[in-house]
């Protein structure tokens, strides 16, 4: 059952020295990039049954997120409750996976509401770990120090995931040894708790900035790598993710540490999820399949999600009212 298994993380990538020698190789091919995440996004649709079983893996790989300004404890309490209970229990019941455990992967929140959240998670009895994003998220353009303590401040309140973002300018200006002095020392500060790190591809310039960034981050000791904070004018692509996730692999070959993926910004709908899943399967493989090394970073997925499972059930689309936002 997942709920017994809720915030098991696989284990910590140790991470490398850095090896700008791999850096000066990179050469990105920008039309195969593309031809290839196109030809993901239109793969054949499933059959109902497996539909409806890839949506249920895909709920349980939501980071279910909230970083609005207008964030209070309530807000937090109630995406909490709808982690844990993030499909209807009657629909749930005739798939016969109602008790199964199937939560959300994480609540994502800002530093400021991880303890509303890990009170909310508490009084439910919720054992899903809470998601914090640091470092100046979603610019990350404070200094260093502010950016260290806001990773510090967050665990002290209990998360136990962390989401940081780099500074883009460094990528940008090819400063790829204090870029990864700065993510290792974010590595430092998050201890044991497992690190995120947000490339803000939208803003990195090109295809082989972000393969780059990538294998800087992973090699700075990062858990997972992410695409995008969601507030860029352009989150997460398929060509974008293709590159991340060849770099994910390479870095696998060579070092035998498996780093996660999740995208993030602009994903909405089931269809959407689906085509992130073929994309992991099929470039990295069933064992990243899983909230361990494969999480969705999204707000409103899982009401789309909700909705195909309905209709997959009843044979109608839910009214507005009949699958509530928590």
């Amino acid at each position: 059952r997942r709920s017994a298994r809720a915030g098991i993380m696989a284990a910590n990538n140790s991470g490398i020295p850095l090896d700008l020698g791999w850096l000066s190789n990179v050469h990105v091919n920008h039309p195969a990039v593309l031809r290839r995440a196109e030809q993901i996004q239109t793969r054949r649709n499933l059959s109902k049954e497996w539909q409806a079983a890839w949506l249920l893996k895909a709920v349980t790989c939501i980071d279910l997120t909230t970083l609005s300004g207008d964030d209070t404890p309530s807000n937090v309490h109630r995406l909490c409750y709808k982690a844990k209970h993030p499909i209807r229990e009657d629909l749930l019941k005739s798939l016969n996976m109602h008790d199964k455990g199937i939560t959300t992967g994480a609540v994502c929140v800002y530093p400021s509401r991880v303890a509303d959240a890990v009170q909310g998670l508490k009084t439910i009895q919720c054992n899903i770990p809470v998601a914090s994003v640091a470092t100046g998220f979603p610019a990350g353009q404070t200094p260093l120090t502010v950016r260290l303590q806001e990773i510090t401040m967050a665990i002290e309140d209990g998360a136990r995931e962390i989401d940081i973002v780099i500074n883009r300018t460094l990528a940008l200006e090819g400063k790829w040894e204090e870029l990864y002095k700065e993510i290792q020392q974010c590595r430092k500060a998050c201890e044991k708790v497992h690190m995120k790190t947000i490339l803000g591809t939208g803003e990195l310039g090109s295809l082989a900035n972000v393969y780059k960034a990538s294998l800087v981050a992973m090699m700075a000791g990062s858990d997972f790598i992410k695409t995008s904070t969601g507030k860029e004018g352009v989150n997460a692509t398929f060509p974008v993710a293709l590159v991340m996730v060849r770099a994910i692999r390479d870095y696998h070959t060579k070092t035998g540490y498996k780093v996660g993926f999740k995208p993030a910004g602009g994903i909405r709908t089931a269809k959407d999820a689906l085509s992130w899943l073929t994309l992991m399967k099929e470039e990295l493989g069933d064992s990243w399949l899983t909230p361990q090394l494969f999480r969705l970073g999204a707000s409103t997925l899982l009401t789309d999600i909700e909705r195909q499972i309905y209709h997959h059930v009843t044979g109608r689309y839910a009214a507005a009212h009949e699958l509530p936002m928590a």
